[in-house]
């Protein structure tokens, strides 16, 4: 399985990825650090190839030791994993949910960190994020141009031209989480080219596209709303670098044609799958933008910085979401999470890991409702944007599924194919 392949090549690649990161910055950790910094540089190490070669050698999954405020929650987790009826006994690397073990490597590497002061705050992932964000200048510049140009005339747009508009941003969103570093194991995976100019040979390839109820459902909140109700949209991030850029775009786009009057983005808040968003990175994309000697580039950037300032836009990062739980868990494990979600009118999910947990990352029939595989998690409205990434897809039509997979064996998991899935909830 798709599983197998990722445990035994991709996940042991992006470990040696991160001891050659932290080998490479033995001089920096000196220069900042001393003696201390080298020391605490040997020891990540150390702690990471001890993980690797559990992993290797398919060890059983050890509790975790730190303090970090997680490591009950994780720990309880693995005590639930022991106890299922239908499970083997004790986990180990190769014998555990895919989901569990993957989520759990990454929580290991920020353990390997997070125990080694002075060393504790530096994020392994962080030079792979630039790259991807400096490889996509073409495309990002493409992107932040042709939104200034249409933001000139945004407020003589009549309704149709705007539901194309949106339509529009949706699939440039959806398609920016084709540039994903823990599915390429950190290889480069940036946007070359405009995206634009390639979306209409793209709809073939949305599998599930509920754009239109996106739509509906922000046009109704438009014509509803009173004094006192703000509409609020809710973005769960996924990868920094180009796709972040084009989710933040997106929110510009519902804001400045007053589909919505705040959005919220929910980030990681440790560094996690390689290249997801955290704080930092949020904030690192943004005065990118604001500073580059391209003018709508900075343009974007600055008003970005604006909406920030003024509350329009507001970054929150909740350790569930680097948590093994599915999200049906959420109301129980986060209950001040799921009430913070409930005050949203739609919630749009990035990528393929969002997706997994939405639907418990089980190998569900196609056919299967997205509706029934959400295992009655519904905060508010959602919508999965996501490029098929992994072995888990639902809500497809009868037949749907395996017609694709008489000519494409591989496409659930090619990045190939995307889905615009919408559920509106109880």
């Amino acid at each position: 399985s798709f599983a197998y392949f990722t445990i035994k090549d991709r996940l042991p690649q992006i470990l040696t990825r991160v001891i050659d990161t932290l080998h490479r910055h033995k001089n920096e950790f000196f220069e900042e650090h001393g003696e201390k910094g080298v020391e605490a540089e040997k020891r990540a190490i150390s702690f990471l190839s001890k993980l690797r070669n559990e992993l290797q050698t398919d060890k059983p999954v050890t509790p975790l030791e730190d303090e970090l405020p997680d490591a009950g929650l994780w720990n309880q987790y693995l005590d639930y994993q022991r106890n299922l009826p239908n499970g083997s006994g004790e986990p180990s690397w190769f014998q555990s949910p895919w989901l569990y073990i993957e989520c759990y490597m990454y929580r290991r590497i920020h353990a390997a960190l997070a125990l080694n002061p002075p060393i504790d705050n530096f994020d392994v992932f962080k030079e792979g994020k630039a790259q991807n964000f400096f490889e996509s200048q073409e495309a990002i510049i493409a992107l932040c141009t042709y939104f200034q140009e249409l933001l000139k005339n945004i407020k003589d747009l009549e309704e149709k031209q705007l539901q194309e508009e949106l339509l529009k941003l949706l699939q440039v969103s959806l398609w920016g989480n084709k540039c994903d570093l823990s599915f390429s194991a950190g290889e480069d995976s940036s946007q070359k080219s405009s995206p634009l100019q390639s979306l209409e040979s793209m709809v073939p390839y949305i599998l599930v596209n509920d754009m239109e109820k996106v739509w509906l459902l922000l046009v109704n909140a438009k014509r509803n709303r009173t004094e006192r109700s703000n509409v609020r949209v809710d973005i769960i991030l996924d990868n920094a670098g180009f796709e972040l850029v084009s989710d933040l775009v997106l929110a510009d786009f519902l804001l400045s044609s007053k589909l919505a009057d705040e959005v919220y983005f929910h980030g990681k808040s440790i560094p996690w799958y390689v290249s997801d968003t955290t704080k930092n990175d949020f904030n690192w994309t943004i005065k990118q933008l604001g500073s580059a000697n391209h003018m709508w580039m900075s343009r974007c950037g600055i008003n970005w910085e604006g909406n920030l300032k003024k509350g329009a836009w507001v970054f929150r990062d909740h350790m569930f979401w680097t948590l093994p739980h599915d999200f049906s868990s959420m109301s129980e494990v986060a209950p001040d999470l799921y009430a913070e979600l409930q005050k949203s009118n739609l919630l749009l999910f990035k990528g393929d890991l969002n997706y997994r947990k939405l639907t418990g990352d089980r190998k569900w029939e196609h056919s299967v409702s997205f509706h029934q595989a959400l295992n009655k998690f519904h905060p508010a409205p959602l919508c999965s944007l996501r490029t098929l990434k992994s072995d888990t897809q639902v809500g497809l039509k009868p037949g749907q599924g395996e017609q694709i997979q008489a000519s494409e064996p591989e496409w659930m998991i090619s990045g190939k194919y995307g889905v615009v899935q919408f559920d509106a909830g109880l």
